[in-house]
């Protein structure tokens, strides 16, 4: 904890240093606003895409977008240093990455709290977020723009529908089901009910293919792109984690703009993240449909029975410790 402390006391200091040099120089440069992205996805991937079509033209008449994919500006997990620092103005970074800073941001890695696309940018947008946005500012120099839709995790099982059919986490006793082999990923997958089996990602296919485990969790895109599809027999659209990142800027680059400025940059993360999302849920529609052709059952159970265990075992835990009281509420009320 006290590295920690430090660690973020350093940052602090550091933000507020590139703010205040920025604010000093950035009203009398003539120059475009220079907007450096450093991200660790390929250049194909849809938040990637979305930068590159919507976000970088909509900022072209004022603003030098110079995206880096593949971490090969910065290395995965030191962006938002990089950021506070005043050596990098933007990244794509992840709640998971904001909790390791505020332990409070666990609360949107924790399965059921978001329960679609639509529900994510309705609490971004929510009044609860704002203490959640002035920490990162304050603390980091971090301004969190946009959330982008990154999709949702479903259970896939080797057991044909007919055999086992999952409607509530009852019917998932016994199933040992791959999952990450952290204890973060383990928990979630015992609270849905399942025996939660750590396995490496390389060695999923052959455990499905021989029965090692009864079954695996991961966004369709992943299901089919690992073809997993060819050793299981069902995909239970649990939705038990609705994946996101956000779009963040150095609070130094935004304070250097003009309000002009500001209102562009701000309209073309929202269009970024706006055309990511709608992307991202039609690959998800057109791979029900490609599943099915492959034979697999595709339904969902009682998602609402799957959220209510969920969420009442992460409420017990120590994982909702540091979550303020009563956000979870205000986040269930923005559902449907």
């Amino acid at each position: 904890m006290p590295m920690k402390l430090a660690r973020r006391g350093f940052l602090a200091t550091a933000a507020a240093v590139a703010i205040a040099t920025s604010i000093g120089t950035g009203a009398l440069a003539q120059d475009k606003v220079k907007l450096r992205l450093s991200a660790v996805q390929s250049e194909t991937d849809q938040r990637s895409v979305a930068m590159i079509e919507k976000f970088g033209p909509m900022v072209a008449d004022f603003a030098d977008f110079e995206p880096h994919w593949n971490g090969t500006l910065y290395a995965q997990g030191t962006e938002l240093e990089a950021i506070a620092s005043g050596d990098l103005e933007m990244s794509i970074t992840s709640a998971q990455e904001l909790a390791t800073f505020f332990p409070e941001f666990s609360i949107f890695t924790a399965g059921y709290v978001h329960q679609d696309a639509a529900h994510q940018v309705a609490v971004f947008n929510d009044p609860l977020m704002d203490p959640f946005k002035k920490k990162v500012e304050d603390e980091l120099g971090v301004k969190l723009l946009s959330v982008m839709y990154l999709g949702r995790r479903q259970v896939n099982l080797r057991q044909p529908k007919a055999e086992r059919t999952v409607m509530t986490p009852a019917d998932l006793a016994g199933v040992n089901l791959r999952m990450p082999g952290t204890d973060a990923w383990q928990f979630l997958g015992k609270a849905l009910g399942a025996n939660p089996t750590p396995m490496a990602f390389t060695e999923v296919y052959t455990a499905l293919s021989t029965g090692s485990v009864d079954g695996q969790d991961n966004p369709l895109p992943t299901v089919v792109d690992a073809k997993f599809y060819e050793v299981t027999k069902q995909i239970v659209l649990t939705s038990h984690l609705v994946d996101l990142n956000y779009i963040a800027l150095s609070k130094a680059a935004w304070d250097a703009m003009t309000p002009e400025q500001q209102e562009k940059v701000q309209a073309a993360a929202d269009a970024a993240a706006d055309f990511g999302r709608e992307n991202q849920l039609k690959k998800e529609e057109e791979l029900v449909a490609f599943l099915q052709e492959q034979g697999l059952d595709v339904y969902e159970p009682d998602v609402a029975a799957f959220r209510e265990q969920v969420q009442k075992m992460y409420l017990e835990s120590e994982y909702a410790a540091t979550w303020p009281e009563g956000v979870l509420d205000k986040i269930n009320a923005l559902g449907n």
